[in-house]
C-alpha cells in the first residue's frame, strides 16, 4: 500500500509528486510514464518512522520496489528529499499539531445549559460528519494522512470508549479527528467558508463531555467510565432553550 509522502523518479532526475496523491501508479499517469516498464522510474515513499503525521518523529526514505533499479541511489535520494520538503510545507498549511485529548481522562463539571447548547448544535449537523470528514480529508491530504491522523485518535481515544459506549460515539470521534484538519470548505455540509462545522462537538469533548444517540435518546458521556451525565429525547433536545444566558 502507497503511503504519504510518495513520488517517483525517473533515471533522469525528474521527480513527479502532487499533494494528496499517494499511488505511485496515479503519479506514473501524470508523469506520463507506463508502470509496467520495470526500470523506467523508482517509486520512493518517505513517511514518519512513528507513524505519527501530527508529531512525527524521523521521515525514512525508502525505494518501494526490490530490486531497486541500480541507477537509483545518493543523488536521487538528495532530489526526492528536497521535493519531499515542499510537501511538509503544504502538509503544515493543512493540518493541525496540536495534543490529542483524552476525554474520560478530564474530570467533567456540572452539565448546564452552555453545554446542552452544543449539544443541540452538535445534533443538527452530525448525521453528515462521517462521509464528510473521510472525503474532505482524503480530497484535501490523501489517504494515508488520514488514515494515520485517525489511527492516532483511535489508538488513544477509541480504545477507551469502545466499550462503554461502543458505536454510538463514532460520529463524535470523526468529528474529534476531523478537527486536526484547516480545510476551508467541507464536503456534504453547507457552512460558513474557514469555519469547522462540528466544533460543537470539539467543544465538549475538551471539556470532557462525549455525545451518543441511539435513534431516540441524545446523552453525554464523561468521566473514566464514560458514565450517563445527561440524557434527552431528541424531540426534546430540538425544541429545548435555554433558561438562562450561559
Amino acid at each position: 500500500m502507497c503511503q504519504a509522502f510518495s513520488c517517483i523518479i525517473d533515471h533522469g532526475g525528474k521527480v513527479t509528486w502532487k499533494f494528496g496523491i499517494d499511488s505511485h501508479s496515479e503519479l506514473a499517469r501524470i508523469g506520463g510514464y507506463k508502470d509496467r516498464q520495470l526500470g523506467e522510474f523508482a517509486k520512493i515513499e518517505i513517511t514518519p518512522r512513528n507513524r505519527d503525521y501530527i508529531n512525527p518523529d524521523v521521515w525514512d526514505y525508502r525505494v518501494d520496489e526490490s530490486p531497486a533499479p541500480d541507477w537509483c541511489g545518493i543523488h536521487e535520494k538528495e532530489k526526492c528529499l528536497r521535493v519531499h520538503k515542499q510537501w511538509l510545507k503544504k502538509l503544515d498549511k493543512v493540518i493541525v499539531r496540536k495534543k490529542i485529548v483524552h476525554p474520560f481522562q478530564i474530570t467533567p463539571s456540572e452539565i448546564t445549559d452552555r453545554h446542552i447548547a452544543l449539544l443541540k448544535k452538535w445534533a443538527s449537523v452530525g448525521a453528515s460528519v462521517g462521509d464528510s470528514v473521510w472525503a474532505s480529508v482524503r480530497a484535501s491530504v490523501g489517504a494515508s494522512v488520514g488514515d494515520s491522523v485517525w489511527a492516532s485518535v483511535g489508538d488513544s481515544v477509541w480504545a477507551s470508549v469502545r466499550d462503554s459506549v461502543r458505536a454510538s460515539v463514532w460520529a463524535s470521534v470523526r468529528a474529534y479527528t476531523g478537527s486536526f484538519f484547516k480545510i476551508a470548505q467541507w464536503q456534504y455540509i453547507k457552512h460558513p467558508k474557514g469555519k469547522y462545522p462540528y466544533q460543537p462537538l470539539v467543544q465538549l469533548w475538551n471539556k470532557g463531555l462525549v455525545p451518543s444517540f441511539d435513534g431516540k435518546t441524545w446523552r453525554l458521556h464523561g468521566g473514566e467510565k464514560a458514565k450517563i451525565l445527561f440524557s434527552i429525547p431528541a424531540d426534546e433536545l430540538k425544541t429545548w432553550k435555554a433558561k438562562r444566558s450561559s
